[in-house]
């Protein structure tokens, strides 16, 4: 059995570029977890017309599901319920039920605000209560409601599941859509796949390809696994989706990988190289120094809840003034060798871990650019360092990307590089 779904992300700000979508792939992964094959990812403006014609579009392509996201809010230009609505042919009416709890809803919010016009909050209250005919209404987690909205009785065509743009409130009202009584039936009887994801860090992409065909080879049934891999911040994962009885058969492919790459191979059970580190850190001390990542190397360690337990504190040295005074890096090093270098990556490394009284320490320093590189440290130049309290050791990176793309690798080598020092290993590069 196969139920086929696409997503279609709408909204002129996703369009234009000024509002990242999170909510399309956040959507595929639950759907593709579930066993539901989706077919493709869409984006489109807040126009009634392109709306419809890519509904259209997913019903060409056998889609039994649409889950769209946004253009629900109050103001003229959201225009998604209107769409869902002419598409499946049912007309919009007033919930009055609905209409009541967005009210509420509105109501307590416009205590908050100063000045407020009642009259447009009366307008928006009743714009964002209009319901198709036979919809299912999902309770609002913030002011828009979600939907439900099945093809008019003797029509084709799939149902559509209408969810808000901000993440929070759509993760919230999928999980009440996938459970009212319309999707569920579609989604009855599909066998949700396992999924293994392996993780590796210091190896090209095109040397883990060229691993996987040459495994491919040795055991021929595992073509039959269709891998993918992704690149994300300087790692590479793996990701296989596989009924149970090929449970031994990716068992044997990940060996067979794990042996290829025996360092580069850090998980194969999904955990993430912040999970190994806070694992690594359990009743331990860390602080870390930072230049040219300015503090994203400790935000990503305090992301995590209970990282009060090991991370004493950070410093965010960008000027050689700072470092001198907060880390104690002598001037005469910075003179000698320069900021991005071995010998004041390991001094900041050396003076968090003093300066703070951590067992611990990381450490990094580069040039992420776009300025500020030269021949002999170019734009992408990384230094990393760690301290265990005994000595420190350093490694060097060069990165490609933009600025923001050399920082976000140099914050996931840094973490690795925490790790492997606090398991008493040698830096990974």
């Amino acid at each position: 059995m196969t139920v086929r779904a696409g997503i279609l992300v709408i909204g002129d700000e996703v369009l234009e570029g000024a509002t990242a979508d999170r909510n399309g792939p956040w959507l595929a992964r639950r759907l593709l977890d579930r066993g539901v094959e989706v077919v493709g990812i869409a984006v489109c403006p807040d126009s009634v017309a392109a709306i419809t014609s890519e509904l259209a579009t997913f019903a060409r392509r056998g889609c039994e599901l649409v889950f769209t996201s946004g253009g629900l809010g109050p103001t003229d230009d959201d225009r998604t319920v209107e769409a869902v609505a002419r598409y499946a042919n049912r007309p919009l009416a007033v919930d009055p039920a609905l209409e009541e709890r967005i009210g509420a809803i509105l109501r307590a919010a416009a205590q908050r605000w100063r000045r407020f016009d009642e009259t447009a909050l009366r307008r928006s209250n009743r714009k964002q209560a209009l319901v198709p005919s036979g919809a299912t209404v999902l309770d609002p987690v913030g002011t828009a409601p979600g939907l439900v909205v099945p093809p008019a009785d003797g029509t084709g065509g799939p149902t559509v599941v209408v969810l808000p743009g901000p993440p929070r409130e759509l993760k919230t009202l999928y999980e009440r859509a996938v459970a009212t009584p319309v999707v569920a039936r579609l989604l009855e009887g599909l066998e949700p796949p396992e999924r293994r994801v392996v993780r590796f860090f210091g190896i090209p992409e095109s040397e883990l390809a060229r691993a996987v065909r040459e495994i491919e080879e040795e055991i021929p049934e595992a073509r039959a696994l269709a891998p993918g891999t992704y690149v994300r911040k300087g790692e590479i994962e793996l990701v296989v989706r596989y009924a149970a009885e090929r449970a031994e058969l990716v068992e044997r492919f990940v060996t067979a990988l794990a042996r290829r790459f025996p360092r580069e191979l850090f998980a194969a059970d999904g955990r993430t190289i912040d999970d190994l580190v806070a694992d690594a850190l359990a009743g331990r001390s860390v602080a870390t120094a930072e230049s040219c990542t300015g503090g994203l190397v400790a935000a990503r360690l305090t992301a995590r809840p209970g990282a009060s337990a090991y991370v004493r504190g950070a410093v965010v040295a960008y000027d050689n003034a700072v470092k001198e005074a907060a880390l104690g890096v002598e001037r005469d090093l910075l003179a000698r060798h320069g900021a991005v270098s071995r010998e004041v990556a390991c001094a900041m490394a050396w003076g968090a871990a003093e300066r703070m009284g951590a067992e611990l320490a990381v450490a990094v320093t580069g040039i992420a650019g776009p300025g500020g590189g030269s021949a002999e440290k170019p734009v992408g130049t990384v230094w990393v360092a760690t301290y265990d309290g005994r000595s420190a050791q350093a490694g060097r990176l060069w990165l490609p990307g933009d600025r923001e793309e050399v920082r976000a690798r140099a914050v996931t080598a840094a973490l690795h590089a925490l790790w492997r020092a606090a398991r008493g290993e040698e830096l990974p590069f």
